[in-house]
């Protein structure tokens, strides 16, 4: 998924938890619910960015050679400033693109 042009706020907002988990029914599902989505996510984007940062790595082994490269230093601000993988998360949840499903409520 391209979280790059999600419409998550960069920053904290409050939330109405009463209407958060109105579809589901429990706040603590759709805590958990949201938690392990902000995981997928986190994930995601840091296997992303490494496999971007990976492009610049050097693999001499002589510590003076150091060096700064800017497009790298470009790459990881671009990664800083998107929306926290909570926040990107809990606009799913409410877009309603978030699949989930409890085994314990599946009827025999």
């Amino acid at each position: 998924m391209d979280y790059k042009k999600t419409n998550a706020p960069s920053n904290t907002v409050t939330r109405d938890m009463n209407e958060l988990c109105s579809e589901i029914g429990n706040v603590y599902e759709t805590v958990k619910i949201i938690g392990k989505r902000a995981n997928q996510i986190s994930v995601e984007l840091k296997s992303e960015l490494e496999k971007k940062l990976q492009e610049f790595a050097s693999y001499t082994d002589n510590l003076e050679e150091v060096f700064e490269n800017r497009e790298q230093i470009e790459i990881s601000r671009f990664y800083e400033k998107l929306p926290k993988a909570s926040l990107i998360a809990t606009q799913e949840l409410i877009e309603g693109k978030i699949f989930y499903r409890n085994p314990a409520h599946i009827k025999k």
